[in-house]
């Protein structure tokens, strides 16, 4: 399968992300935010980095980019879409997610392995795992807090919109613990902390399992094997 790994002035993690793509077994394509051209793929991922240098908000300008034109469309078509820190702020700027990101409740940038309970199954991209089973993620944002009104809170909790949540403390401040949540057909997820970085033995972070470092690795796969099927 083919999966799209767009490129935005600031992004960081294209090539992580498209090695990740590589792991799971399938062929990433670089693309570029200022083309109308998704070259036939199959998925997409919106990498993490600092887009745009976060100006004006995070991800607000890189969701006017034009190619994020054919991501919504292939988005509201049913193709799987992945945003991956500055991904999810592209994708609520873009509202193919509900609420937004803002700057962390300490003021402060957050480097760390974090623990994610997954809240939700039945989406492209989290069908691989367990309810409730719990995964250790590398975390690094600075403005990863997830915000919305009680209106939006009540209508994303009902629908079980929620994809991930933090386990222990909150490192961001985000309402509900929330760290990705998908759209209600489950095509669309986002979420703050970067699987990219744990998808290889030895290199991600180090669990009690013998899989240790591999927990983002189910994520790409996921997508990628409900494709094939």
């Amino acid at each position: 399968m083919r999966v799209g790994v767009i490129t935005f002035p600031g992004t960081l993690d294209d090539r992580d992300a498209q090695r990740a793509v590589r792991l799971a077994g399938h062929e990433p394509v670089a693309l570029w935010h200022g083309e109308h051209d998704l070259h036939g793929v199959d998925a997409l991922v919106l990498p993490g980095g600092f887009s745009y240098g976060d100006y004006l908000r995070c991800g607000a300008i890189a969701a006017r980019s034009p190619i994020m034109t054919e991501v919504v469309d292939a988005a509201e078509r049913g193709m799987p879409v992945l945003g991956i820190c500055n991904g999810f702020q592209m994708l609520t700027e873009a509202r193919l997610l509900p609420g937004g990101l803002v700057r962390n409740q300490t003021g402060v940038f957050v480097r760390r392995d974090q623990v994610l309970r997954v809240e939700r199954t039945s989406t492209d991209w989290t069908n691989r795992f367990a309810d409730g089973q719990e995964i250790v993620i590398p975390l690094k944002n600075g403005e990863g807090r997830f915000v919305a009104t009680p209106d939006e809170v009540a209508r994303i909790e009902g629908e079980g919109l929620v994809v991930f949540r933090y386990v222990g403390d909150d490192p961001n401040g985000s309402v509900d613990a929330i760290a990705g949540l998908a759209d209600a057909k489950g095509n669309v997820v986002g979420l703050m902390p970067h699987p990219e970085h744990a998808v290889e033995l030895g290199f991600g972070p180090t669990t009690t399992r013998m899989k240790a470092g591999l927990d983002g690795l189910d994520i790409f796969k996921s997508a990628l094997e409900r494709i094939a099927a």
